[in-house]
């Protein structure tokens, strides 16, 4: 990427992202602006672009868009920038608020298009369009040949298209259409990503404002945990805490969280040792022989055993079993990250048996999955190869081994502003999204789907 690209990005990453967008056929069109700006903006000498000063265009509908360049040391950038609009959908007793315009023209609201140009030559290399407004997902275009082009189609750092032929030239794009240039794209343009339902997700928000009125008094205690008689005991031997210093640690948390979801329904609490019971494929002949001493795979059998029971009790028995429960695809096999303010693009294997996925794509692992199962939510087991400490008991240490030693809930949902949120309970608190995985870099994770529900009552 650019560095003029990453700089620009890196200056709106903060911004919030809001608006109640339009689907994507349905973006007003701005290829008539584009044909009338071509030769003055597109086309023309790089030196007399970058001396002009940016000026705001209507649309036949009325849409604003502002018209402008950016300079960098060995590029500079066009932008077609819409005018930001806000709006929601309406949610339980709050109404709907029609979509208005802000006045605003950050270069990623929906239907915003740029693209770098070469300073050198004027050459361009890379259109981006976003179809959202959302700075984190877009499309964008690079030259290949004289009669072709390449796609790409990025959802927070993701690309769920890579490298697309697309039989027009680059130049071509100028001055076409959006909607006839994703018929090039056909069905291998997934337009799902870019069009979420808002209202499928109005029991996320809930759900989290349920568990924050109640986590206040809770407090971490290791080991901790609460069982089905409701009494404060530690997980290892089920004998009961200290009142004075009564806590949950991180599964003890999770517990809690999967009880306030099944006690409305059942009325009961789920038992401790049920849920340290070993469950599905994990492991080998060499790592049983450590299972005892290490526990490996204590907190993947934790958050299995959670999620059967409550997709048992929320859906059916048929669904108890690990592969209706255990998330095993994805969509994407190439990532986005920022090192040091640089963007860097690197394969990603996707799930991996015994481990799960890669931390450094969670991100856009968990927006697909908003998509593609707008009704859940997801339980973190976090593994990586650990060794054993060295002691005066234990002078080798001992071998390296798969640990799964820490477990969270990640709630991904669009707000009814249409803005991508992950909610991070851990450990008895609530985190952001980017401390939980800033902890764990090169770390893993494997995550089994909760059923959504708004009632909750540990």
């Amino acid at each position: 990427m650019s560095r003029l690209l990453t700089v620009f990005l890196l200056s709106f990453i903060v911004l919030p992202v809001f608006g109640l967008d339009l689907p994507v056929s349905k973006i007003p069109d701005d290829s008539m602006l584009r044909i009338k700006l071509k030769d003055s903006w597109l086309t023309e000498v790089p030196a007399r672009v970058l001396m002009k000063r940016p000026v705001v265009e209507s649309l036949p509908g009325g849409d604003r868009v502002q018209v402008s360049a950016l300079e960098g040391k060995d590029e500079f950038m066009v932008l077609f920038s819409r005018e930001l609009t806000g709006g929601k959908i309406a949610l339980d007793n709050n109404p709907a608020v029609s979509r208005s315009p802000t006045g605003q023209f950050p270069g990623w609201a929906q239907g915003s298009w740029m693209i770098t140009r070469k300073k050198s030559t004027g050459e361009g290399t890379l259109i981006r369009i976003f179809l959202r407004s959302d700075q984190n997902t877009f499309i964008q275009f690079r030259p290949f040949n004289g009669e072709k082009c390449q796609m790409d189609a990025v959802v927070y750092g993701g690309f769920i298209v890579n490298s697309l032929p697309i039989a027009v030239s680059f130049e071509r794009l100028y001055s076409m259409q959006l909607n006839d240039i994703l018929k090039l794209a056909g069905n291998k343009f997934p337009i799902k990503y870019f069009e979420p339902q808002l209202a499928f997700y109005k029991d996320h928000g809930k759900l989290a404002a349920n568990v924050r009125k109640l986590i206040g008094p809770l407090r971490y205690t290791d080991d901790g945990a609460i069982d089905e008689n409701g009494e404060y005991v530690f997980i290892n031997n089920l004998q009961k805490q200290p009142s004075a210093s009564a806590g949950l640690n991180c599964s003890g948390f999770t517990k809690w969280l999967i009880d306030g979801i099944l006690r409305p329904v059942t009325g009961t609490r789920l038992s401790i040792n049920k849920l340290k019971a070993p469950f599905g494929e994990r492991g080998s002949s060499f790592t049983v022989n450590w299972e005892e001493r290490r526990d490996p795979y204590f907190g993947l059998d934790w958050i299995r055993n959670l999620a059967s029971e409550a997709n048992g009790v929320l859906r059916s028995n048929s669904y108890r079993k690990l592969e209706e429960f255990e998330v095993r695809t994805d969509t994407f096999s190439l990532v986005r990250e920022r090192e040091n303010k640089v963007f860097i693009d690197f394969s990603y294997p996707g799930f991996l048996p015994e481990a799960g996925y890669g931390v450094e794509g969670l991100y856009p692992l968990l927006y697909t999955l908003a998509i593609d199962d707008p009704f859940k939510f997801y339980l973190a087991a976090v593994n990586n190869e650990i060794g054993a400490k060295i002691t005066q008991d234990n002078p080798r240490g001992g071998p390296r081994l798969r640990q799964y030693f820490h477990v969270a809930a990640l709630i991904p949902y669009f707000d009814e502003y249409g803005v991508f949120k992950i909610v991070v309970f851990q450990s008895a608190a609530e985190s952001s999204f980017k401390s939980f995985r800033d902890r764990y870099p090169g770390h893993y994770v494997n995550l089994v789907q909760i059923p959504v529900v708004s009632t909750f009552d540990p």
